[in-house]
């Protein structure tokens, strides 16, 4: 049986126990939470999967359509971007809120050997950009069935 503990950090009994605890903790805040996500425009954040046949990369980009993104190969590696221009406004219109902001991503993956850089496949689809990057036949693991004689 494994025991598992919850809430690892004991009550704090003051208001400058509190705020020690907010302000010293606020590396992993930065490192963890805001870096990835796209609200601050940093980064998209990604999920890299494998199985026999091809490397998958979903990278969750809602809010950008098809034409938006550049996908560049050179040199093993593999660049994503996409950029967006800021709407004009109308000149019969006066804006009294913004709150839409369009932003600029750039991220790069060096590419294995294996992968067979002229069949990689793109689909963009419900916010999700999937990128499939297939292997090489020779980096495919043979299956074979041994008799015992």
């Amino acid at each position: 049986m494994t025991f598992v503990k919850f809430n690892q950090h004991p009550a704090h009994r003051t208001l400058g126990g509190l705020m020690d605890e907010v302000f010293n903790n606020t590396s992993k805040l930065w490192k963890d939470d805001i870096l990835t996500s796209d609200f601050f425009g940093t980064y998209p954040p990604v999920n890299i999967t494998e199985n026999k046949e091809a490397y998958v990369l979903d990278i969750l980009v809602p809010g950008w359509s098809k034409e938006d993104f550049k996908l560049n190969l050179e040199n093993n590696v593999l660049t994503i971007s996409a950029e967006k221009k800021a709407e004009q406004k109308a000149e019969d219109q006066k804006q009294i809120r913004r709150e839409f902001n369009f932003r600029s991503f750039k991220r790069s993956f060096t590419l294995d050997e294996s992968v067979d850089a002229d069949k990689i496949q793109a689909k963009y689809d419900n916010g999700v950009l999937n990128l499939q990057l297939p292997k090489k036949e020779q980096a495919q693991p043979k299956t074979k069935s041994i008799t015992v004689a």
